[in-house]
């Protein structure tokens, strides 16, 4: 018992760090923040945030769905699924997540801070290339063949980056409630039009005369 009260509030002080940090990025930018003045903010000690997150950029980064997802759900799919539908499942499942946790309102300034940030732009890379690595291998676990397993993850990587560039379209700043759910509409029928052309090739549908 004692220890479940250690680590509920283990993870509570975490939240806590996370929270205050990513309101000061949003608010300042990445790099004019120091890890001190997320400390102070949170009432903590600097070593207590370095003991949460070892580098600044996993205080900016805190939520690793977006990048491990993919291979998970790739993973803890039935045997004989097809992985593009397992994929568009799982993206589908992450932006209603994103609008659930109300995280969808603030993606604009999200986006635009890490745009401005060079240390975030190189971490936000590496993690693009981590999950693409991750996804190949857990495609070869199900079924061996890397090139085809290897262009799948690359489609996919490349289907996210046109789905968020939508989605900065699709978006107003300072969105109201409204505007974020019809977003969020136009946004899923974007997926399935983007899964549809991974499933079905890049030629051009037929024209009528």
């Amino acid at each position: 018992m004692e220890t479940g009260r250690r680590e509920r509030k283990k993870q509570q002080t975490r939240q806590a760090i996370s929270d205050v940090a990513t309101a000061l990025f949003l608010e300042r930018g990445f790099d004019a923040v120091t890890v001190a003045e997320v400390a102070r903010a949170a009432d903590v000690a600097v070593q207590t945030v370095f003991n949460h997150f070892p580098a600044k950029e996993d205080l900016f980064f805190d939520e690793q769905g977006w990048w491990t997802r993919p291979a998970r759900s790739i993973r803890e799919a039935p045997a004989g699924a097809d992985p593009v539908d397992v994929l568009e499942a799982a993206y589908l499942a992450e932006t209603r997540d994103r609008l659930e946790a109300g995280h969808l309102a603030t993606w604009k300034q999200f986006v635009r801070t890490i745009e401005s940030s060079p240390a975030l732009l190189a971490r936000r890379r590496l993690n693009a290339a981590e999950m693409e690595k991750s996804l190949t291998e857990a495609l070869d676990e199900r079924n061996p063949g890397h090139l085809r397993n290897r262009l799948i993850a690359a489609q996919f990587a490349a289907a996210q980056k046109v789905l968020e560039e939508q989605l900065m379209r699709l978006l107003p700043d300072e969105a109201s409630a409204d505007q974020v759910r019809e977003a969020q509409a136009k946004l899923e029928r974007a997926v399935a039009e983007v899964f549809g052309v991974l499933r079905h090739g890049l030629a051009l549908p037929a024209t009528t005369a």
